[in-house]
């Protein structure tokens, strides 16, 4: 007679980081699709009340998180990052520089990752990094807008104030959300 192993334990493994697997693209989904209504909201009313002194991008700091939670290789980041200025499109108000500009951030967020999460300064690296990854993603985006626009250079020195708060909002974001994340994922440095 044929022994049923309906009396073993079951056990899950959990995948490794580093790999964009059905899990990790499930999270990537849900942080992004909070990212778009947190932008919708909460981003559009804290704009509003600065007058556009400080507009945080939750997107930014949607994939910010999944790169810090999942360490994908730097291909996957690119890809990360180009799922994501897909999802800004729809709420752009200038479409597509968040097509070059987020890819772009993303990588560089997971070589930040990559490099400081293994050293002394891994507690500072989630802030740090989103701060690095918005900033240079605004950056992006606004020399991309000023030369399709074809105004002034001072347009860059008007959005500059507006880059460094986005950026300044998402570390604070990002920094307060990781390590509650990193425990419910019950995840290791």
């Amino acid at each position: 007679m044929p022994q049923n192993n309906f009396s073993q334990p079951r056990t899950v493994t959990a995948s490794e980081r580093g790999g964009l697997d059905i899990r990790n693209l499930v999270l990537l989904a849900i942080l992004l699709a909070a990212g778009f209504i947190l932008n919708m909201t909460v981003g559009k009313a804290l704009s509003a009340l600065t007058m556009g002194t400080l507009s945080p991008e939750f997107i930014i700091a949607a994939f910010c998180l999944e790169i810090l939670i999942v360490r994908p290789k730097p291909a996957q980041a690119l890809v990360i990052g180009l799922i994501a200025g897909a999802v800004i499109q729809i709420s752009a108000s200038v479409k597509g520089p968040d097509l070059i500009a987020e890819p772009i951030a993303a990588l560089v967020m997971a070589l930040i990752v990559a490099a400081g999460m293994k050293g002394k300064a891994k507690a500072i690296v989630p802030v740090l990094g989103t701060f690095v990854t918005t900033t240079l993603s605004g950056l992006i985006y606004a020399v991309i807008v000023i030369y399709a626009l074809r105004t002034v250079n001072a347009t860059l020195l008007i959005m500059l104030p507006v880059v460094l708060g986005t950026g300044v909002a998402n570390a604070i974001i990002v920094g307060a959300l990781y390590l509650p994340i990193k425990k419910a994922l019950k995840l290791a440095d």
